[in-house]
This record gives structure tokens, C-alpha cells and sequence, in this order.
């Protein structure tokens, strides 16, 4: 009954203006909060399907083992265009790159960037030689295909699963694998190594094109077939016109034959490695072509027949090693709370592209022992390096994105020139070890200066958590870390790793007030707090002179040492208290306002019942009737 008689009173609720407005804003926020929930499980569904088809399970499979070394920051997943279509070269949205600032492999359109003899710079000029051996599987279904940088071993990895019958599973596909490197201690050679799998029933056939016979070739390049020593490979010629210069930079390449059909027998696997050697010339004169080729092509003869007679695993162990060793410096992000720091994965792409783009000439052997030297200890203590404020929020140095070859070079001249201009210029003359230690420095902000070594980061940046690790000081290594606890209170952690013997390193925190501490190399390192002095000076200093360091606190002159929270509160003290009363007496406003147009509603002159009288009369006749007993009651 109670039910029904609140039922009975909705059209006298219904009436008021006020309550129309109201379910009619109750049902557009239903209507809208039902949508945006429905694309929001779309979109959902559609990152958590997995492919499907036999090719794709295949291929998620095979690369299985990707993701794990994708967080633990040794590789980086490429877009799918990156993995190439397996049918002919074409440049598209994907970039994989594999280089050693010699030589430069864009894997996904199959093309090869090189530099001039003695330039001294990147790979600058783009070839039309089609660099790369490319498979298109005969009789094919479907295919999935994925690739990846692995940043320690400096290689492209591509992986395509070929579907070879309709309505077939996971087992009925073929699995080619490729790595293609750049050799980082052999500027000149680079290699493709192919491998298919074959775990059907049937014969898988592919029809390869070889670098040196595709047609694209045209009048551009002439190849022909050397036999050396029982030894077979083709041996191509050109010439690189230079834009805005009557020169020419020639090109000779070396390549190793392949068949142009791979049949796969069922159950079995193929495997073969393709060496191409790479010699280029400075920019000569037309009338000096004959003997500059006739130079160019002993050189790769005699190189292609020594990698030739090598290891194919030796070769690839040699480049790995090279480059585990570059990558034992670098940057790791662990926790962002800003969206203008860069993620993990556009560090790590900077790094590798860069890198990849800078040539070595620590690794040259016929560098002068003088040269080495001086290189050598540039990158051990480099003086006055690097200078300024850090670059960790300069996106034009740590771009989110690369889409081409061009950007990738001009980010790298970008690079070295804010190196040399910050007092890197030992570093970046050292080459690419020189040029990963003047990014990792250059990062963080960290500075060396006669007697040592100094972290000058903002103070207001530390709510980002990031390691930098294989810092050179003198011959050992230091691993420098800005941490933060269960508070969110920015702590700095500091550990050495010693290459020879052990040397004698001291740090303090801002200030240097408390007693200097000898760094170890102990596992669990050393904590410093994080100290704000004003005027601001550097958040640490490392160095092996004790004095120095005990000597630096009566030569900072500071006026207070604050702890971080204290600086920030004092940096950012809130809004003042004139604006949170403004905002309150609005509230306390609106609201008095609220409740006299609700008062006038039902409780004012010709307000409305909000629900209909109990009386079967009209409530008129019935307060009638009731003033004659009324009356008599009072005289009575």
C-alpha cells in the first residue's frame, strides 16, 4: 500500500520544472556512461586477442622468448612493417637498423647507407645496391611475421611463419629466421644469417633473391663471378654521385652466392650465412676510376677470403662481444611520473640507433699507439665533460619516434655536436665508446672537473627514479642510481665496480658536510641522501682525494642545507589562502542558493504537494466541517 500510494504521487513530482531537468540529465549520463563502457570493452578485447590463424600461433611461439628480454631492457620489439614482407624491397612506416657507423642496413626496405673513405663521418650516402638475400615462399598460405633490435648484440632479428596448407595448425607452418648484423670490429663486412625450419609433411620452396643478381641492379652496378682459391662469390662495382660535386665515391662489394631456389626436404632445416664485404673510396675524380677500382676490388677480395675462411659462429661471437662490452654503460628508467621524461624504450632506441651510426676507431688495428692513448684516457677522465644542464627532458635528443635513415643521421650530428659544445670533444673524437659515455653523462647531468667527479641533476626533477650505470673513472666503473623509498623520497645509491686494482674512491652528499665515504664494491652499495644547499650546488662528488673532498665543504660558502621535501615545500608552498576562502564562500553560496529555490518550491506561496492528500474529499469541505465542532468545543 505504502508503494503504491508513492507511485500515485510521481505526476505531482513529474510537474515541478526542476525534476523534469534532473531525470532528463540522469538519463543522458546513463546513455553516455553506457557508451564510452562499451568502447572501452572493445577497445580492451581487442589488446587482449591474441592473432589467430596457425601462422600466428606459430609465430608467437617462436618469439616466445622476445618479451623476456624486451623488459629486461635487451631488446626492443619493432612494428610489424619492420619485419618485412618477405616479397621485395620497399620502404615503409617500420625502421630496423643494424650499422657500425661504416656501414648502415636498413633491414625493412633492404637498403645500404655508407660512408666515404677518410670521411670520418656516419653513413651518410644511400646506395641503390639491394643489400639483403629475400625469401618469397612458393605455395604459401598465410604468413605472420615480427622483428627485433637486440640492443646487446647489436643485431636485427626478423621472424615469419609461413602457412603452408588451409585449415593446417600450429605444426603445419614454416619458420624463417634472420639476424642481420653490421660487424662492429669488422667496419667493412656485414652478415645475414638465414635459417627454415621445415616440421612438415611436404617440401617447402622459396625463391631467393641474391643481393648481387636482383634486377634492380640495372646499369648502375656491373657483377661478375671471382673463384679464388676454390672459393666462389660475386663481385660488384659502382659508383655514388655526390650532390653539388663533379666527384664521384666509388663502391665495391663482395658477396657471397646463393642459390635462387631453397627447397626445404620435410622434417629438416637449411641453414646458410651470407658475407658481404663492403669498400667504398674518397671522392676522387672521374679520370682516376680504373685504378680506384682495380684498388677497391683487391681490398674486398683479400677481406671476403679471410672472413670466408673463418667460423661463421666465431664471426658472430666476435661482433656480440663487441658490442656486450659498449653496452656495459648505459641509462635504465624504473619509475616515471611525468610525462616529459622519456620511457625506457626511447632511451634505449636512441642509444642503439646512435651508436649504430658511430664508427670505432678504438677497434681499428691500425690506429697509432699514440692516438689509442689519447683516446684511452679522454674516455677514462674526460675533463670538464659534460657541461651544463642535463638533457634527460630534451626531446629533440631523445626523440619518441624515428622513421627514417635521414633522422637517425641527423640526430647523431645532432648528438655529437652538443657533446663538443659541452666540453666532450675528447669523447666524441674517441668514437662511439666515447660518444655512449657523453650520453649516459650528459643524461643525468653529471660532470668531471679537475678532482672529481660531480651530479649536478635538478633538484626538481628526482621524483623520477633511473640508474646509470658504467660510468668511466680512470679504469673502473661506477653505477650511480636515484631512487626513491616507500615515502616517495629521492635517495641516491652509488656503487663501483673495480676493473683493476682496487683504487681508493670517496663520496659525500651536497655540501659535503658529514665525513666523506669510501666507496667498495660491495653488492649492496652506498645510500646518500638527497641535500638542497643554497645557492644550489652539486648533489654528490665522487673522487679519489680524500682532502679534496674534506676540503670542498669551506670552499662552498653555502647559506642553508635543506633535505629535499623541505626544498620542495619550500619550491611549491600551495595556493594561497586567499583563493581556497574565494572557493569556499562559492561553495557555501551555491548551496544557500540551492536551498531557497527548493524552499520556494514546496514550502512558498502556491507551492505544489509533492504527493496527492490520503482524503477522498476535497481537503476544502473537509477543513469546512471541522470548524463548527471546533468552535463549540471552545465555548463548551
Amino acid at each position: 500500500m505504502w508503494l503504491q500510494q508513492r507511485l500515485k504521487g510521481l505526476p505531482g513530482l513529474l510537474s515541478s520544472s526542476w525534476a523534469r531537468r534532473l531525470l532528463l540529465l540522469l538519463a543522458l549520463l546513463l546513455v553516455a556512461y553506457w557508451y564510452l563502457g562499451a568502447v572501452r570493452v572493445r577497445r580492451g578485447a581487442g589488446r587482449g586477442t591474441e592473432p589467430r590463424g596457425a601462422a600466428a600461433l606459430c609465430l608467437q611461439a617462436a618469439t616466445g622468448a622476445w618479451r623476456a628480454q624486451a623488459e629486461r631492457g635487451d631488446a626492443l620489439p619493432l612494428p610489424e612493417e619492420a619485419a618485412g614482407a618477405g616479397g621485395g624491397p620497399g620502404p615503409g612506416p617500420g625502421l630496423a637498423l643494424a650499422g657500425n657507423g661504416f656501414l648502415l642496413l636498413d633491414v625493412a626496405a633492404g637498403r645500404l647507407w655508407v660512408s666515404a673513405a677518410g670521411s670520418g663521418g656516419g653513413p651518410a650516402l644511400a646506395t641503390e645496391y639491394p643489400a639483403l638475400v629475400r625469401l618469397r615462399a612458393l605455395g604459401g598460405r598465410g604468413e605472420a611475421r615480427a622483428a627485433l633490435a637486440a640492443l646487446r648484440d647489436g643485431a636485427v632479428r626478423r621472424v615469419r611463419c609461413v602457412q603452408t596448407r588451409s585449415g593446417a595448425g600450429a605444426g603445419d607452418c614454416v619458420t624463417v629466421r634472420e639476424e642481420v648484423v653490421a660487424h662492429r670490429s669488422r667496419p667493412h663486412l656485414y652478415l645475414q644469417r638465414i635459417r627454415i625450419a621445415n616440421p612438415t609433411e611436404r617440401v617447402a620452396a622459396f625463391e631467393a633473391s641474391a643481393p648481387a643478381s636482383a634486377p634492380s641492379l640495372g646499369g648502375r652496378f656491373t657483377t661478375s663471378l671471382e673463384k679464388v682459391e676454390e672459393r666462389q662469390f660475386l663481385l660488384s662495382s659502382g659508383r655514388l654521385l655526390l650532390a653539388g660535386s663533379p666527384k664521384v665515391v666509388l663502391m665495391v662489394v663482395a658477396a657471397k652466392k646463393l642459390v635462387s631456389r631453397v627447397q626445404v626436404a620435410p622434417k629438416s632445416h637449411f641453414d646458410e650465412t651470407v658475407l658481404s664485404v663492403v669498400y667504398t673510396s674518397e671522392p676522387i675524380e672521374v679520370s682516376r676510376l680504373e685504378e680506384t677500382f682495380s684498388k677497391l676490388r683487391e681490398s674486398a677480395k683479400k677481406e671476403m677470403l679471410e672472413v670466408m675462411q673463418m667460423g661463421v659462429e666465431d664471426l658472430f661471437q666476435e661482433h656480440q662481444q663487441t658490442w656486450a662490452d659498449l653496452f656495459i654503460s648505459g641509462v635504465e628508467m624504473r619509475k616515471i611520473t611525468d610525462s616529459h621524461t622519456p620511457s625506457s624504450e626511447t632511451v634505449n632506441m636512441t642509444l642503439y640507433y646512435v651508436l649504430s651510426s658511430m664508427p670505432a676507431p678504438l677497434l681499428d688495428p691500425l690506429i697509432s699507439g699514440e692516438d689509442r692513448e689519447k683516446m684511452e684516457a679522454s674516455l677514462n677522465y674526460a675533463d670538464h665533460c659534460f657541461s651544463g644542464h642535463a638533457t634527460m627532458h630534451a626531446e629533440n635528443l631523445w626523440p619518441a619516434k624515428l622513421t627514417s635513415v635521414t633522422q637517425i643521421l641527423q640526430l647523431s650530428d645532432l648528438w655529437k655536436l652538443t657533446l663538443q659544445k659541452r666540453g666532450c670533444k675528447g669523447l666524441v673524437a674517441a668514437g662511439v665508446h666515447g660518444l655512449m659515455q657523453g650520453m649516459v653523462l650528459s643524461f643525468g647531468g653529471l660532470q668531471f672537473t679537475e678532482n672529481h667527479l660531480q651530479f649536478q641533476a635538478d633538484p626538481d626533477v628526482l621524483h623520477n627514479s633511473y640508474s646509470l650505470r658504467g660510468i668511466h673513472y680512470n679504469k673502473d666503473l661506477i653505477n650511480l642510481a636515484v631512487l626513491l623509498d616507500a615515502e616517495g623520497k629521492p635517495f641516491l645509491h652509488v656503487s663501483v665496480k673495480f676493473q683493476d686494482k682496487p683504487v681508493r674512491l670517496y663520496a659525500c652528499e651536497a655540501g659535503c658536510m658529514n665525513e666523506p665515504v669510501e666507496l667498495t664494491s660491495e653488492a649492496r652499495g652506498h645510500t646518500f641522501p638527497v641535500m638542497v644547499t643554497q645557492p644550489i650546488t652539486p648533489l654528490l662528488y665522487i673522487s679519489t682525494d680524500l682532502i679534496h673532498l674534506q676540503d670542498l665543504r669551506h670552499t662552498l660558502h653555502l647559506k642553508a642545507i635543506l633535505a629535499h621535501e623541505e626544498h620542495m615545500a619550500k619550491q611549491y608552498p600551495g595556493l594561497p589562502f586567499l583563493f581556497w576562502f574565494s572557493v569556499a564562500s562559492l561553495i557555501t553560496l551555491f548551496h544557500l542558493f540551492l536551498f531557497k529555490l527548493i524552499y520556494n518550491e514546496y514550502c512558498g506561496p502556491g507551492a505544489k504537494p509533492l504527493f496527492r492528500s490520503k482524503c477522498k474529499k476535497p481537503c476544502s469541505l473537509q477543513q469546512t466541517s471541522l470548524l463548527p465542532r471546533l468552535n463549540w468545543t471552545y465555548l463548551k
